[in-house]
């Protein structure tokens, strides 16, 4: 295995769409929310680690997940949980843990993943990483994996390439959420792909890239390199990190940067970002019905997501597109159609019943 391969998994989102279940205290990527035996982390690090050597993978979590990312990932040292003081989005933390792998390996190419999207067929995602590790090796280029898009999905990014016989291609604009009709417009034209947020470069490339389009962050970070991957890196983390403007690596880098590349996956792939979408990937009863964990009881109920803790018995008639999941103090029954309403209902239920509940 490659020594020159390293990963960041991206793991401190909180994932408030799939509450109650995905909360603060215990967010979705450590659950298992496909009921397969594997916590999201726990299957990507174990899909990273088919490429990457295992003390390669960094894991970035808020510092309040630190102890929960030890427990699920044994294998983990505790070098390599590079935790955040505050939330700042995801380019002061890539900065920051790309100038630490800088300082390990000068010669280092990464990919950056995030730790809770589901990707069936593992074997091509491996080929698609060699051939992306294998291009920022040799090229001064940022890349991403595209997805190709299956419906016009307006809760997605998209990348749109230029028209070329090269398999990677040139990136010519990043679009952020579109409405419905230009999401039309982007399937039609047909060189549009998803924006999965799963990136690739040499730590040269991205640092030069930092330094060209983020200085202050830049100057801000490069202050720490004395003491990155020394027992004076959380001091001096715990007092800089926090002064880092809060901006998304697309935003800072990527929408600025002329080197950006795409390559078209060639693995399904799901970014498990809402129950519906989860529903959309598990097998489904003959009413149609998605279950996690319960013992159901169906009467002309159809499309529903049902989850509970193990072997709960569930009885329902007469309900259709439902999402419905039961959690210790809190029971969800939601249409799956406002799914994308559920962080509001979730604020509303923190501000009439207490901070705990989310």
């Amino acid at each position: 295995m490659n020594k020159n391969y390293y990963a960041i998994l991206m793991a401190g989102g909180v994932g408030s769409r799939f509450w109650p279940v995905s909360t603060r205290e215990f967010p979705k990527q450590f659950h298992d929310m496909l009921g397969t035996g594997e916590t999201l982390i726990q299957r990507t690090f174990s899909r990273l680690s088919k490429s990457i050597p295992i003390e390669n993978i960094f894991i970035l979590t808020n510092e309040r997940y630190f102890d929960l990312v030890l427990d699920q990932l044994p294998e983990v040292e505790q070098r390599q949980v590079v935790t955040e003081p505050a939330m700042r989005n995801t380019a002061p933390c890539i900065l920051y843990a790309s100038l630490k792998i800088q300082k390990e390996n000068p010669d280092a190419v990464m990919v950056v993943a995030p730790s809770d999207h589901w990707i069936e067929d593992e074997k091509a995602f491996s080929e698609n990483l060699k051939m992306s590790f294998d291009a920022c090796s040799s090229q001064d280029i940022l890349m991403t994996l595209g997805i190709t898009p299956t419906f016009p999905n307006t809760g997605y990014g998209y990348i749109e390439y230029t028209r070329e016989e090269n398999t990677i291609k040139k990136v010519m604009q990043f679009t952020e959420k579109p409405d419905y009709t230009t999401a039309q417009k982007f399937l039609e034209q047909g060189n549009y792909l998803w924006n999965g947020g799963i990136f690739i470069w040499s730590v040269k490339s991205i640092i030069s890239a930092f330094t060209k389009f983020q200085k202050e962050m830049t100057a801000l970070f490069e202050k720490g390199l004395i003491n990155y991957n020394t027992e004076q890196e959380n001091d001096f983390i715990a007092k800089n990190y926090p002064l880092a403007e809060n901006i998304s690596i697309d935003y800072a880098i990527l929408e600025k940067a002329a080197n950006v590349y795409v390559l078209p996956a060639t693995f399904d792939w799901n970014d498990l970002g809402t129950w519906g979408s989860l529903y959309d990937k598990l097998d489904k009863t003959s009413d149609q019905n998605a279950v996690i964990n319960a013992k159901i009881l169906a009467e002309d109920s159809s499309g529903n997501m049902i989850r509970t803790t193990t072997d709960k018995i569930v009885v329902i008639d007469g309900l259709k597109d439902y999402i419905v999941v039961d959690k210790e103090e809190v029971l969800l029954i939601y249409p799956k159609d406002k799914e994308q309403n559920i962080k509001q209902i979730l604020t509303k239920v923190k501000e009439t019943y207490g901070e705990k509940y989310g």
